[in-house]
């Protein structure tokens, strides 16, 4: 059997919110809450289960998607029609940008709890 992640908590000040924030922004569903999770469903079958905890302080994570050039526009659309302001750097250093490493695009934007998350449309080290 080969190895393959299966899922990860994400920590969120409103899971059911966060979850949807995400879901929407990539086009895809929220599953039905399972114990104290909302998880959303990657194609590759990776969750990401949204959790809340004890409502403590918690260290916002990044999050990357690998998407193909037409989901890039699809997800970059949404993510103009809502007005977020998204980066090419993951410093937040260039606004209303986006990035062309590798020879793809990419890009970087916040969820409501702070995480980072970036889609890009070709691996890290895979090109020009």
């Amino acid at each position: 059997m080969s190895i393959e992640l299966n899922h990860t908590i994400v920590a969120a000040e409103d899971k059911k919110a966060s979850a949807q924030f995400l879901a929407d922004i990539l086009g895809l569903e929220v599953g039905p809450q399972y114990g104290p999770f909302f998880p959303v469903e990657i194609p590759n079958g990776v969750t990401l289960d949204f959790y809340e905890g004890d409502g403590g302080p918690f260290v916002p994570q990044h999050y990357a998607f690998l998407v193909s050039d037409d989901e890039f526009d699809n997800i970059f659309g949404r993510i103009k029609d809502r007005g977020l302001t998204y980066w090419a750097d993951p410093y937040h250093r260039r606004a209303n940008e986006i990035n062309t490493n590798d020879g793809g695009r990419g890009l970087y934007w916040e969820d409501p709890n702070g995480h980072s998350l970036e889609i890009i449309t070709k691996p890290y080290g895979s090109g020009d």
